[in-house]
């Protein structure tokens, strides 16, 4: 099974990079749950956890707002402020 390309970024920071075998976050629409091979999406994400399952088990960050694109099993998350005091190096 293949992986998703994550790439966690902040305003002022790269917050975090790497594989993910799910992706879950909250839009204006509800709740996503990305795996690979979702198809194509742009979301508008509102206040709350962002949370994967990666290399270093259930991870998850808190962020004020921003957005979510996916793309070809790669998910790209921006938001102007993440809490990342959840993520393990």
């Amino acid at each position: 099974m293949s992986a998703l390309q994550v790439e966690l970024v902040a305003a002022d920071r790269m917050v975090w990079k790497g594989e993910a075998s799910f992706v879950r976050a909250r839009s204006t629409d509800g709740d996503l749950g990305i795996m690979p091979g979702h198809s194509p999406l742009l979301g508008v994400l509102v206040a709350g956890d962002v949370s994967f399952d990666g290399e270093n088990g259930h991870q998850s960050v808190t962020i004020d707002s921003g957005f979510l694109s996916v793309d070809h099993d790669r998910v790209t998350i921006v938001a102007a402020q993440v809490d990342a005091s959840g993520l393990t190096a």
